[in-house]
């Protein structure tokens, strides 16, 4: 009877335990300050586009960092190259802050953030997806932390938690640029980029947060001329190779992101 018993026991703590692999959410994978886990929700539409969220746990006073740290940090990463069904994985951000450390400027999050993740698949083609993640994080030193998630989101595409965890992530996105709120690039002259932001009358503490593969800004530095607000950047080296500029401008009335042509 006690064997019997034992042997019910295990069989049903086998089919109950959670699986990396068989879960349309990864296990979480935990260092020292924080802990991350990748969810999907839903199967690929037809163009094989799959949506999810990285999440990051941090514990009090813990930080991590946005897609261009500045001065210091790790920005966050993904790699999916393993997977012959999977053609990339894109990362977006929600609005970050500006942090200051003695001397250093770096953009970054001082809380447990989710970082929005388009899957691009092959169309009809749905598996388990293996990623590696790394990204960075900081109390008052730097640690990087790199981990393999795995996930299948066609094992639980219903899964509410999931769902609701995903469409959280996108919707504190800050919306697109308009012509009444956004960055247009003015010129750049002697290494240095001016941007003309333009935002919504009576809001205050604009900052401009940005990024290009290929380049290193220093911190823009904003004033003001006869056209309006002005934000300078130090072009730290020139671009490698050309790409798309990606910018988020923060303000008291809200946020907006968008793109710019490479220079």
């Amino acid at each position: 009877m006690i064997r019997t018993s034992l042997a019910f026991l295990a069989a049903t703590a086998a089919v109950l335990a959670p699986a990396a692999a068989f879960a349309s959410s990864s296990q979480w994978e935990a260092t020292e300050g924080a802990r991350v886990r990748l969810v999907s929700s839903g199967l690929p539409d037809a163009t094989g586009t799959l949506l999810g969220v990285l999440e990051i746990e941090l514990e009090p006073g813990w930080k991590t960092y946005w897609r261009e740290p500045g001065g210091s940090g790790v920005p966050p990463s993904i790699d999916v190259s393993g997977n012959p069904h999977v053609v990339a994985a894109a990362l977006d951000f929600p609005a970050p802050e500006r942090h200051f450390d003695g001397d250093l400027s770096w953009a970054g999050y001082s809380r447990s953030v989710a970082f929005p993740v388009t899957f691009s698949l092959a169309p009809g083609e749905v598996g388990p997806i293996e990623a590696s993640v790394f990204l960075g994080i900081c109390e008052t030193i730097c640690v990087p932390l790199q981990a393999r998630l795995t996930l299948d989101p066609a094992s639980a595409p219903d899964d509410m938690s999931d769902a609701a965890n995903v469409r959280n992530g996108f919707d504190v996105l800050p919306p697109p640029a308009s012509e009444t709120f956004g960055v247009k690039l003015r010129e750049v002259h002697d290494g240095k980029a001016v941007f003309a932001a333009t935002f919504p009358e009576g809001s205050d503490d604009a900052d401009l947060f940005i990024a290009g593969d290929g380049y290193i800004f220093g911190v823009p530095e904003r004033s003001q001329d006869e056209g309006g607000t002005i934000f300078t950047v130090t072009v730290e080296r020139p671009p490698e190779t050309s790409g798309i500029i990606h910018y988020t401008l923060v303000t008291s009335a809200g946020a907006v992101r968008g793109e710019l042509p490479a220079f």
